[in-house]
C-alpha cells in the first residue's frame, strides 16, 4: 500500500515539473524580448511620419532619424558642414532635400551608403566647390538639384563637368560664380578642356659637393649616364642611377687639370670622350669594356686648340663631327671628323676671334625647303656668326651674322611647332629670344639678364622651358606660352654662379642638373601636379 501510494505522488508531480520548466522558458523569453532595441525615436529637431522627416533648427544632422524614413527634408538649419557617413543606417532613403540652409563644405564621403536615393537637392546653400567623387555609389540616383549655390568653376570642379557629361541624371542648370573669365557662365556648357589643371615645377633632389662648368648626358650600353666636368679638381665624374636608393651616384671618372668640357659621344656601340682643358692640352678618351676604364686615345691638336670654351658633336649624311670652340686670341675654331680610327682636323672656321660658344642647328630658307645644318659661332670681338653647310665641298659657309647683337656669349636654340627659336644669352644687357622667319633672326622677346652666363632652353615631355642664370640673383625659369607664343616667368631657383642647366631623362623621371661655379651642382626632379584630382 505504501509503495503504490509513493508511485501516484511521483506521477502527480511530473505535471507540476513540467509547468514550472514552461513557466521557466516563458519568463526567459519575457526577459530576452525586453531587452531588443527600441526603435529609434524622432529627433527633437525634427518632426516625422511613417515614411518622412522634416528637420529645422539643428545644429547639426542627427544620427537618430528612424532608419525606415524614405524622404528628408532640412531646411533653416544653423549647421554649415557636413561630414562623412551624415546619413548612415538609412538604407530605404530615396529623397534627401538639403535647401535653404548655410551649407559651406560637404565632405567626400557624405552620401556613402545612399544606394537607394534617387533625388537629391543642395539648393541654396553656399557651396563654392564639391569633392571629388560625391556622388560615387549613388547608382539610383536620377535627378540632382544644385542651384543657388556660389559655384567657384576652378580645377577643383573639372569633375563636376566632366561627371555632368556622362551621368544619367537630370541636372538643373547651375552657373558660375568665379573665377571672373567664367562668372555667370553655365557650369553645363563648360567642358574638361576649360581647365588648364597640370602644373610643374622643379623640387630639389639631390646636392653634388663641387662645382661645376659643363654638364651632359648620354647613353650607353643601355643606360644612362651624367658626366660633369670640375674645372678646380680637373676631373671628368660620370654618374650613374641607383635603382635602389633612387640618387644619382659616382660610376668613374677622368683625370686631368682645369677641365672645362667632358664631352661624350657614342659611336655605333663605343662610348669616347672628348675632354677640353684651359692646361696641358686637350685629350680623346676610349671607354675600354674589358679594362672597364677609360684610355687615352688621342690629343687634340695644342697649336689650334689653345683655349677650349665649347664642344658641340654632331653628324651629316652618318658622318660624324665635333666642334671646338676656342677663346683664345690666336687659336683656331676647329671641326674635326671620325675617319674609322680616330678624329682630325676637318676645317677650321676662323681664327683670333676668341670664340665663347658654337651651336648646331638645321634650318631651312623657305618652309617648303629641306633644313640643311648650320653653325651658329658666338665671339667676344664680333657679333654672332652664321655658317651653312655646303654639301658639295662637305664644309660650312660664312653665311651672315645676327645684327645688333653685340656681346653675346652663347647661343642656343629649341624648337616649337615647327619653328626654330634661340636664345641668345648677354652678360651686360638684355638676353633675348628670336625666330628664324627664312632669312635671318627676328626679335621676339628681351629678357633683362646682368650678370647672365647661360640661357638655357629645355624641353621635358611636352613643356619648352628656357632657363636664365645669373651670377647676382636667382636663376629665372620660364615657361612657353602657346597662345602669346612667348616665354613667361614660372619659376625661381637660388643657383650660385650657374654655367649650364642640363635635362636628364631615367626610368620616366626627369631631372635638372644645374652646374654651379661658385657652389654646389644641384639636381631638382620635375614634378607634374594635377590640381584636378
Amino acid at each position: 500500500m505504501e509503495s503504490e501510494r509513493s508511485q501516484r505522488m511521483g506521477n502527480a508531480c511530473i505535471p507540476l515539473k513540467r509547468i514550472a520548466y514552461f513557466l521557466c522558458l516563458l519568463s526567459a523569453l519575457l526577459l530576452t524580448e525586453g531587452k531588443k532595441p527600441a526603435k529609434p525615436k524622432c529627433p527633437a529637431v525634427c518632426t516625422c511620419t511613417k515614411d518622412n522627416a522634416l528637420c529645422e533648427n539643428a545644429r547639426s544632422i542627427p544620427r537618430t532619424v528612424p532608419p525606415d524614413v524614405i524622404s528628408l527634408l532640412f531646411t533653416s538649419n544653423s549647421f554649415d558642414v557636413i561630414s562623412d557617413d551624415a546619413f548612415i543606417g538609412l538604407p530605404h532613403l530615396e529623397y534627401l532635400f538639403i535647401e535653404n540652409n548655410n551649407i559651406k563644405s560637404i565632405s567626400r564621403h557624405t552620401f556613402r551608403g545612399l544606394k537607394s536615393l534617387i533625388h537629391l537637392s543642395l539648393a541654396n546653400n553656399n557651396l563654392q566647390t564639391l569633392p571629388k567623387d560625391i556622388f560615387k555609389g549613388l547608382d539610383s540616383l536620377t535627378n540632382v538639384d544644385l542651384r543657388g549655390n556660389s559655384f567657384n568653376c576652378d580645377c577643383k570642379l573639372k569633375w563636376l563637368v566632366e561627371w555632368l557629361g556622362h551621368t544619367n541624371a537630370t541636372v538643373e542648370d547651375i552657373y558660375c560664380e568665379g573665377p571672373p573669365e567664367y562668372k555667370k557662365r553655365k557650369i553645363n556648357s563648360l567642358s574638361s578642356k576649360d581647365f588648364d589643371c597640370i602644373i610643374t615645377e622643379f623640387a630639389k633632389s639631390q646636392d653634388l659637393p663641387y662645382q661645376s662648368l659643363s654638364i651632359d648626358t648620354f647613353s650607353y650600353m643601355n643606360d644612362e649616364y651624367v658626366v660633369i666636368a670640375q674645372p678646380f679638381t680637373g676631373k671628368c665624374i660620370f654618374l650613374e642611377w641607383d635603382h635602389v636608393e633612387k640618387t644619382f651616384r659616382n660610376y668613374d671618372n677622368i683625370t686631368g687639370t682645369s677641365t672645362v668640357v667632358c664631352k661624350p659621344i657614342v659611336i655605333e656601340t663605343q662610348l669616347y670622350v672628348i675632354v677640353a682643358q684651359l692646361f696641358g692640352g686637350s685629350h680623346i678618351y676610349k671607354r675600354d669594356s674589358f679594362a672597364n676604364k677609360f684610355i687615352k686615345i688621342q690629343d687634340i691638336e695644342i697649336l689650334k686648340i689653345r683655349k677650349p670654351n665649347d664642344i658641340e658633336t654632331f653628324k651629316i649624311e652618318n658622318n660624324w663631327y665635333f666642334v671646338v670652340a676656342d677663346s683664345s686670341k690666336a687659336g683656331f675654331t676647329t671641326i674635326y671628323k671620325w675617319n674609322g680610327n680616330g678624329f682630325y682636323s676637318h676645317q677650321s672656321l676662323h681664327a683670333w676671334y676668341r670664340d665663347t660658344d658654337v651651336e648646331y642647328l638645321e634650318i631651312a630658307r623657305t618652309p617648303q625647303a629641306l633644313r640643311t645644318p648650320h653653325l651658329i659661332l658666338s665671339s667676344s670681338s664680333q657679333r654672332p656668326v652664321i655658317y651653312q653647310w655646303n654639301k658639295a665641298t662637305q664644309l660650312f659657309i660664312n653665311q651672315t651674322d645676327i645684327p645688333n647683337m653685340e656681346d653675346v656669349y652663347a647661343v642656343k636654340h629649341f624648337s616649337v611647332k615647327g619653328d626654330v627659336y634661340i636664345c641668345l644669352t648677354r652678360f651686360i644687357g638684355d638676353s633675348k629670344v628670336m625666330k628664324w622667319g627664312g632669312s635671318s633672326f627676328q626679335d621676339i622677346q628681351r629678357m633683362p639678364s646682368r650678370g647672365s652666363m647661360v640661357f638655357q632652353p629645355l624641353q621635358i615631355n611636352n613643356y619648352q622651358y628656357a632657363i636664365l642664370g645669373s651670377d647676382y640673383s636667382f636663376t629665372q625659369v620660364y615657361n612657353w606660352d602657346v597662345e602669346k607664343a612667348k616665354f613667361v616667368k614660372f619659376q625661381e631657383l637660388n643657383v650660385q654662379a650657374p654655367r649650364s642647366f642640363t635635362h636628364v631623362s631615367i626610368n620616366k623621371r626627369n631631372f635638372l642638373f644645374a652646374s654651379s661655379f661658385k657652389g654646389n651642382t644641384q639636381i631638382y626632379k620635375h614634378v607634374i601636379v594635377d590640381l584636378s584630382a
